[in-house]
């Protein structure tokens, strides 16, 4: 194949691109570039052709209309070796473009920022830039095209020793191409269409494009024999401090206890542990490790291998006792320098400090269910307040109690349904989780609590959902709660209130379902 003669480059993000250029020159290829680009290399000592020069067409409209030309698009798209094109290129003349390096406008990272104008935004929409880069990818038989700075010291290496690179390479920059632009349209259109919503509720999109970059590949899946990885921006979210790689179950683990303990933000200090992604204990305390006694105390043996959360930065004294069980990860917005020091002596526990809180991320949940369909649906953020609340028992919960089930409400919010959990004010006493039977639920809670040793007298019960019978709350008042919280609205409500009042319970509703599958 011939060798490269003329190379486009125009980028917003200049890093890495000088050696680039440079080992352009040296190769005896013409550049050709924009702007701020074209400045920047002969600032350099580099001999650069303006693109306006080389079209004869001046930039115009605050430099809206610079790149779409035929003289740019023909160049890079017409076939070498086809008669026809090889003719009109000739006819018409259009030099080849053999080479296109462009990265696009920053509009992700313009619409990042806070309070961002849609004018801004708008502003920072790329036209001319995907343009030329779709046409170099569509013809990479004959055009290299580079769209991510990785990959300038491969394309100069392959140029320096041989004047042009390899068709394997050329397919693999291609793809990359229209994976980029397919993530930037995607950003836009998702950009603009909240920006143009009129309900305050998320519209859901028309299309679901899912474009993520990839993070990390995973040593494997849930189980060895599946292969896996990691995409998207985790890392923005989630700084490693110590320990071995995160596995796929890590991952999963740790981003469901970051979801839990953000419920806990601002509060006293507060631990969660969890396994499998379910909380099998919680507590809250005057220090971390009163919240960590009062957490470990609900379930002794779940937290084996499990995933701790605190909302406040790690201390030494909650580390001494964390130390005495095995831990999978810990993550904390921050660790003190002397349980860092002491944590980090643990080979096999991984910490991470939480960078952002992942509830601030795009408001969507997304599923895949095979088929190759997906399921998506608004992300559970409701926070329930007392006055929420609609108490539907003759006996009002005291204020202890009302307290206890506003505690146990943000718990009950992510264990897997059907989910009962019964709990004290400031810590949780049985967990029952996942079960086919809300019934089967409850009794898993009591005799988890009892396993441990924890007395249900005085307890508050939650209900991820309503009871459907009044059976599971008859069962609740004698294992010693003596209020409940769930959502109500079943057939049989009239049924639930009337057992509670029997038994002199107060029932508060929440008009909220925290289903969790």
């Amino acid at each position: 194949m011939a060798k490269i003669q003329r190379a486009l480059l125009s980028v917003s993000d200049k890093t890495g691109l000088l050696p680039l250029a440079q080992a352009l020159a040296q190769a005896g290829v013409q550049l050709i570039s924009t702007g701020g680009t074209a400045k920047s290399l002969r600032d350099s000592g580099l001999q650069v052709t303006d693109l306006s020069t080389y079209t004869g067409f001046p930039e115009m409209m605050d430099g809206r209309v610079k790149t779409l030309h035929p003289k740019i698009h023909g160049g890079l798209l017409y076939i070498r070796g086809n008669a026809t094109h090889e003719a009109a290129a000739q006819t018409h003349q259009i030099p080849p473009i053999d080479l296109v390096v462009v990265n696009l406008y920053p509009f992700e990272q313009t619409v990042a920022k806070p309070d961002v104008s849609l004018h801004e935004a708008i502003e920072n929409i790329d036209i001319g830039g995907p343009s030329m880069l779709r046409s170099a990818a569509k013809n990479h038989e004959s055009v290299t095209v580079i769209v991510d700075p990785a990959d300038y010291e491969v394309v100069a290496s392959q140029i320096t020793e041989a004047g042009n690179t390899t068709l394997e390479l050329r397919r693999k920059l291609a793809a990359k191409v229209f994976a980029r632009t397919a993530a930037y349209d995607g950003a836009i259109a998702a950009h603009l269409a909240k920006a143009f919503e009129t309900s305050n509720r998320p519209a859901l999109p028309a299309s679901l494009n899912i474009q993520s970059p990839l993070a990390q590949p995973l040593r494997y899946g849930e189980n060895p024999h599946q292969t896996a990885a990691l995409y998207g921006d985790f890392n923005k979210y989630f700084q490693q401090l110590h320990g071995k790689e995160l596995s796929y179950n890590n991952i999963l683990d740790l981003t469901a206890a970051a979801s839990l303990i953000t419920e806990f933000n601002g509060d006293k200090p507060t631990l969660a542990i969890l396994k499998h992604t379910n909380p099998c204990g919680m507590g809250q305390g005057a220090n971390l490790r009163e919240a960590w006694e009062k957490a470990y105390a609900t379930d002794k043996q779940a937290p084996f291998g499990g995933i701790i959360a605190v909302n406040q930065p790690l201390d030494l004294l909650c580390a001494e006792a964390i130390v005495e069980i095995f831990s999978e990860v810990i993550i904390a917005p921050d660790f003190h320098p002397d349980a860092l020091a002491l944590l980090q002596k643990k080979k096999n526990l991984r910490l991470l400090k939480v960078l952002k809180n992942v509830l601030s991320a795009k408001p969507w949940d997304i599923r895949s269910v095979g088929a190759d369909s997906f399921l998506l649906q608004e992300r559970d953020l409701k926070i329930t307040t007392a006055a929420d609340l609609k108490v539907v028992t003759k006996r009002q919960p005291t204020e202890a109690e009302l307290q206890a089930m506003l505690f146990g409400w943000r718990v009950v919010k992510h264990v897997k349904s059907n989910a009962i959990v019964y709990v004290a004010a400031d810590r949780t006493l049985g967990i029952g989780a996942g079960q086919m039977s809300r019934v089967d639920s409850s009794r898993i809670a009591v005799w988890k609590a009892g396993e441990a040793g924890l007395s249900l007298k005085g307890s508050i019960i939650c209900s991820d959902a309503f009871f459907p019978f009044a059976d599971g709350l008859i069962a609740a008042a004698e294992a010693g709660a003596t209020a409940a919280i769930q959502p109500g609205g079943s057939v049989r409500d009239a049924e639930v209130i009337a057992a509670a009042d029997q038994r002199n319970l107060a029932m508060a509703f929440t008009g909220t379902r925290h289903f969790r599958h």
